[in-house]
């Protein structure tokens, strides 16, 4: 476990100047409550079954990492601008997120020496994904949004492939929802995010 962190520290290296998202395995016990709570709100937002029926996401292992990674961006988004604790809470979430990866990997069979690459390609399909959907958020741009999500979702795109225009739509308006919600939501592990049509 000590190798795997000490090349997840690596990671963070090779992305100097971003969000201080990748400090990897750093847990504060003192928020481990509030920490799990909205963790685990997030990971149930991810799981539910409204994406996977009617908004195209596939219900795969790559389908739910696609949308865990959705979510993940719109909180994060949020608590960047957050009071100092709301951003500690963030970088533990963060944490816990990647934490999960790397039990996922190993529990699909993955030997030590390779769970690290595995790691570093996931971290760095997520902070591609970071700095694509933001980028969308932040001009309110659905069809562009629509897009980056169709990319990352299906790269080997067919004509049969499902738009993501309604998964778009609802991360437009989960944001709009989330800034709405006061520091002191952030602070307490409340955040929550909006159902998507079942």
């Amino acid at each position: 476990m000590q190798q795997g962190q000490r090349d997840q520290g690596d990671l963070l290296r090779s992305y100097p100047g971003k969000f201080m998202i990748f400090r990897l395995f750093k847990k504060k016990n003192s928020n481990q409550a509030i920490v799990d709570r909205q963790y685990a709100a997030l990971t149930s937002a991810a799981r539910q079954p409204g994406f996977y029926l009617h908004m195209g996401v596939p219900d795969t292992v790559m389908g739910r990492f696609e949308m865990l990674s959705a979510v993940m961006i719109l909180y994060f988004r949020r608590t960047r601008t957050s009071d100092t604790s709301g951003q500690e809470i963030a970088q533990e979430i963060v944490d816990a997120f990647f934490q999960d990866l790397d039990h996922s990997i190993r529990e699909l069979g993955i030997g030590d020496q390779g769970v690290p690459k595995r790691m570093k390609k996931l971290a760095g399909m997520f902070y591609g994904r970071l700095e694509s959907y933001a980028a969308a958020l932040d001009g309110d741009d659905a069809q562009a949004l629509a897009a980056a999500l169709k990319r990352n979702i299906y790269p080997q795109a067919d004509a049969d492939t499902p738009d993501m225009e309604m998964l778009a739509k609802w991360m437009i308006m989960a944001s709009a929802s989330l800034v709405d919600q006061s520091e002191e939501i952030v602070a307490t592990g409340t955040v929550t995010l909006p159902s998507p049509a079942e």
